[in-house]
């Protein structure tokens, strides 16, 4: 696939964040994951509770113990995204074990222990976030750099 040339493929696909500390810097680095598919076949989506009725199966998505395991299936998905889009970092975490869904939210408890700030898991996860979304700044960004160096169609 081509696009105006380019191959998407060829093109950089990491996030950078550098912290300093003190001469020497720490580079977190972060991909976009391509699909959730792996997640979704690790974390099925929960099923919530319901009943039985004479028009069939009525699920009850207010109950409190279904929201309660939504909340943490959330968590859960958001934990697997900073654990697998922060893979190109090569951090040897802890306790976090990439395959092991159990221990995925463990990766900002990994990180503070080792010596990280909350402002500074906050700046990562921002990171994985800006990896694996598009914001209107950053699209407007591109546009305006593309129109700037767009060559200027000649007058007919």
């Amino acid at each position: 696939m081509r696009i105006g040339g380019i191959d998407p493929k060829d093109l950089p696909t990491e996030e950078v964040l550098v912290l300093p500390r003190g001469d020497r810097q720490i580079v977190f680095r972060a991909c976009g994951l391509p699909d959730m598919e792996e997640f979704k076949k690790l974390c099925p989506e929960p099923e919530p509770p319901g009943k039985l009725t004479a028009k069939g199966f009525i699920p009850d998505k207010d109950d409190p113990g279904y929201k309660s395991i939504v909340e943490q299936h959330d968590k859960q998905r958001l934990a697997y995204m900073v654990v697998k889009s922060l893979a190109p970092s090569k951090i040897e975490w802890d306790t976090v074990v990439a395959d092991n869904p159990a221990t995925w939210l463990n990766w900002e408890t990994d990180l503070k222990a080792g010596g990280f700030s909350q402002r500074e898991c906050s700046l990562v996860l921002r990171l994985v976030w800006e990896a694996n979304s598009l914001d209107e700044e950053r699209l407007r960004k591109a546009r305006e750099s593309f129109l700037a160096g767009a060559p200027k169609e000649p007058a007919a």
